[in-house]
């Protein structure tokens, strides 16, 4: 199929840098586009309105009308496009923002769009946009990229059974991801049951049942850091309910003897403190012996399974209520004061022994039905991308009736 620049089928036009004051009587304050609008697959979501100031042939001239395409032209999303689907009367675009109009009689601005779509996701525009420095598509780049260029009526044609395909498979998508969110939810309330029949048992301040809590290697010691050595567990790679080791860092042994405190035993449950804080995890055998950077370290004793208090941690009822109660908030910042004085229903270990493995039988059907959805949804993505990549590459044969 034919391939032709950009230039040669819309023009290229990139948005105004951000102006907060007037620069002249005549400036017109107005909203405007930004990246953050373009979201991956051609949406475009709402975002609160940020205004700025144009100067009145600029508003004229960084109009946005049903059919244009946006571009995002650097930053993380840079390659991401969309069909603007309705007149924006009023708005300009920020620079980041790069608008393809396309050319009467020449290309349709939906298959620019998908075309685009496709390149991104293959990692053709990454290919064209390399550089040594942060990566951007800029509109003299959009302007050179080259993309299959059918009659104009053939890219109406494919855009059209484009339209059709992708937003049933989008809704799709969107059912399965609804229905993620209600299983989370529904493995959550099983959580907040349990923890309602383990009420009619005391509710004891953590300190009182605990061996010992403390708080890992506060300030990261990069000086220690070493290609291989003692595995050191940071925020990143705590869960709620599981520990996963990407981005795992390791400390020398000289480093690991420093901080003695740190050391991780089977069993332990460690606690994120900042970012996604609350989140609790158990230290499985195969990590006994790490160290912990900027964790909180609960080390359970004999009055408190950790599997338990894992359980306690992480279950919807106890965040909430830590994000009133614990200073900082459990989403901000926790700390070792704050841990030590949360309360938890204490009952007798054979019995939180009970409660663990009554939730562990249950969470394991609701997360068999998650894993069963989220493949079901990589499927569905998987099956969007394949098509777009035929349909724009003429590699399909597109119907020409419904």
């Amino acid at each position: 199929m034919k391939m032709l620049p950009i230039k040669r089928l819309a023009s290229v036009t990139l948005g105004k840098m951000v102006q907060p004051k007037p620069g002249d009587e005549g400036d017109v304050e107005a909203p405007y586009l930004r990246a953050a609008h373009v979201q991956p697959g051609g949406n475009i979501i709402d975002l609160p309105e940020q205004t700025m100031w144009f100067g009145s042939d600029e508003l004229r001239n960084l109009t946005l009308c049903a059919g244009d395409v946006v571009v995002v032209e650097g930053g993380a999303g840079y390659g991401r496009s969309a069909v603007i689907p309705n007149d924006l009367h009023g708005w300009g675009f920020q620079n980041s923002i790069i608008r393809l109009r396309s050319f009467p009689k020449v290309a349709d601005g939906r298959f620019i769009n998908y075309a685009l779509q496709d390149a991104l996701t293959h990692g053709v525009i990454d290919l064209f946009t390399s550089t040594a420095t942060i990566p951007h598509f800029t509109a003299e780049k959009v302007a050179r990229f080259e993309i299959p260029s059918p009659a104009v009526s053939d890219q109406r044609l494919v855009a059209d059974y484009l339209d059709r395909q992708t937003s049933q498979i989008d809704a799709l998508i969107a059912a399965q991801e609804r229905f993620v969110g209600f299983l989370k939810e529904r493995r959550g309330a099983v959580v907040d049951r349990l923890l309602e029949e383990a009420g009619e048992y005391k509710q004891v301040p953590l300190r009182y049942i605990a061996a010992d809590i403390t708080v890992g290697i506060v300030v990261q010691p990069s000086r220690w850091y070493v290609d291989a050595g003692v595995p050191a567990l940071r925020g990143v790679n705590v869960r709620p309910g599981r520990i996963v080791l990407d981005d795992l860092v390791f400390i020398s042994s000289d480093g690991h003897k420093h901080y003695q405190k740190s050391q991780l035993s089977t069993g332990d449950v460690i606690v994120v403190r900042t970012g996604q804080s609350g989140a609790a995890a158990v230290i499985p055998e195969s990590l006994d012996g790490a160290n912990a950077i900027d964790l909180l370290v609960i080390k359970p004793g004999n009055r408190l399974l950790g599997s338990y208090l894992e359980m306690v941690l992480n279950a919807p009822a106890t965040r909430e209520r830590s994000s009133v109660e614990v200073v900082g908030s459990i989403q901000g910042h926790l700390n070792v004061a704050a841990l030590r004085a949360l309360t938890i229903p204490a009952p007798p270990v054979d019995k939180q022994q009970e409660i663990v493995d009554r939730w562990h039988e249950q969470a394991e059907e609701i997360d068999t039905l998650i894993a069963k959805t989220a493949r079901h949804i990589e499927i569905a993505k998987e099956r969007r991308t394949a098509l777009v990549t035929a349909a724009v590459n003429g590699q399909i044969d597109i119907p020409k009736e419904v």
